[in-house]
This record gives structure tokens, sequence and C-alpha cells, in this order.
């Protein structure tokens, strides 16, 4: 064997003793990410809709101090389409009722108005700007703050 094949050969050794090593780092590293494998559809942990895979994504709880702003972000999905607009305007008329906003006081509402430009407020003080994720995470998010607004009601 030349010093060539047998230099080969010790590199495709090393290449194959590390590759399970390598494919946990990558599989660890897709579900703190969101990219497992189970549950949605789109590869994204089966969590994702509930809070831990959406967590993992920085997105904020939503709590009874943010409906106003969960109702902009609901408007905001609708109109960027990652919503259909009858029940999530039933959503997000409803949330903007229990906190007693309507019509025009939607206007001096800054929590709906972040809301309106994809900036989720989180009750905990915390923020996130829905335009940092690619269209096929928006469209989780926005179901997530949908599912997270409807348990509020």
């Amino acid at each position: 064997m030349s010093f060539r094949h047998a230099l080969f050969a010790t590199a495709l050794c090393a290449a194959v003793g590390a590759m399970p090593a390598r494919a946990d780092l990558l599989g660890n590293l897709k579900s703190q990410i969101g990219g497992g494998n189970a549950g949605t559809g789109l590869g994204l942990p089966s969590g994702l809709g509930g809070g831990s895979g959406m967590a993992a994504l920085g997105l904020p709880a939503i709590g009874g101090d943010t409906l106003s702003n969960a109702a902009g972000v609901i408007e905001y999905c609708v109109k960027n389409n990652y919503l259909q607009g009858g029940s999530a305007q039933s959503v997000k008329e409803r949330l903007l009722g229990k906190v007693g906003l309507a019509g025009a006081k939607t206007q001096q509402d800054a929590g709906y108005q972040s809301g309106l430009v994809g900036m989720l407020k989180g009750s905990d003080g915390s923020s996130f700007d829905m335009g940092r994720l690619q269209s096929q995470l928006k469209e989780k998010a926005c179901d997530y703050v949908l599912k997270q607004g409807q348990s509020l009601l």
C-alpha cells in the first residue's frame, strides 16, 4: 500500500468514526432551532404550537396583559396571509373586546400598534420581531399566537 493510499484510508476511517457524533450534533442543533422531525409536517418539533418549540425560536409567552398586542399580531398575520381571516378575525375582535378596545381606541394602544408591524410582546416584558422568521416559521408562529389568544378568552 502506498503512502497516499494509507493516508486516504486513515482519513476515511476517521471520517466514518466521527459520523455518529456529527449526526448527533446535527440532530441536537436541529431540535434547538426547530428542525426536528416530529409532528408538524415541516420538520419542526410537535411542541412548536404549544410553547417549547416556540420558546426555542425566542417567542415570548402571551398573557392577559398582552392581549391587545396579540390581537395586533393576529391582524399582522392575516394581512400577510399567514392566517386565514375568518376565525382569526373573530379571535382578534374578542381579544380587543376583552381589554375594552374597539375601533378608534386601537389607534391609541401601543401594544396593538406594535403587533400590527409584527412585534410580539411577552407578558414578561420581552419582545420578538416576527419579521426575523422565514415564511414557514411565521405561519407556525402566527398559529401559536392565535392558539394562545384563544386560550386566554
